[in-house]
């Protein structure tokens, strides 16, 4: 059945550790990276080597590269989040002080983490929708402290391969319509 999708989702990750877990075990409370705003958007980019001859009687493509990418903007968060989209940063916490330090920068301190990044949109009515890649952030971020706006992390996570097959996005929609 081909439904309309509305709304927005949820956005969870956890550290990738070769596979893939259960739905259920990425949505959890610890699990969710923050709330969002302003939605998530999923784009597939493939590019094309083409070979012809000079008369262009013949042809023949094959596809070179592909990128997947997953943007989205995280209005919840804290330094633990600053962590998981910066492959150079390191948290430490005084639970005296209750202070959480984050310091980011120094090539050296790059740790070559992958996450399993993980989007919910729910529909009690079409059904719900779940697209799950493996990657980090290589967009970097910006923090925007103003004095009448809220500070959203605008993440780019740039997808990985997630099994042997070189999948980059698994898409998942639950759909009535689905018969045997």
């Amino acid at each position: 059945m081909k439904k309309i999708v509305l709304g927005s989702g949820k956005l969870y990750i956890d550290e990738f550790t070769g596979t893939l877990p259960e739905d259920a075990v990425l949505e959890v409370e610890t699990k969710l990276l923050g709330y969002i705003q302003g939605g998530a958007t999923l784009s597939y980019k493939p590019s094309f080597y083409e070979a012809k001859d000079d008369l262009g009687i013949v042809s023949k493509k094959m596809i070179a590269d592909e990128e997947a990418i997953l943007k989205s903007g995280v209005m919840t968060w804290n330094g633990n989040t600053l962590k998981k989209l910066s492959s150079t940063a390191r948290v430490t916490e005084d639970t005296t002080k209750k202070i959480r330090t984050v310091k980011i920068g120094g090539a050296g301190n790059h740790d070559g983490k992958k996450y399993v990044i993980h989007f919910v949109h729910e529909d009690a009515v079409d059904g719900d929708i779940r697209i799950t890649i493996v990657g980090s952030n290589e967009a970097g971020f910006e923090l925007a402290f103003a004095k009448d706006k809220e500070t959203v992390i605008n993440a780019e996570f740039k997808a990985q391969p997630q099994d042997n097959e070189g999948t980059l996005i698994l898409y998942k929609e639950e759909d009535s319509g689905i018969t045997a």
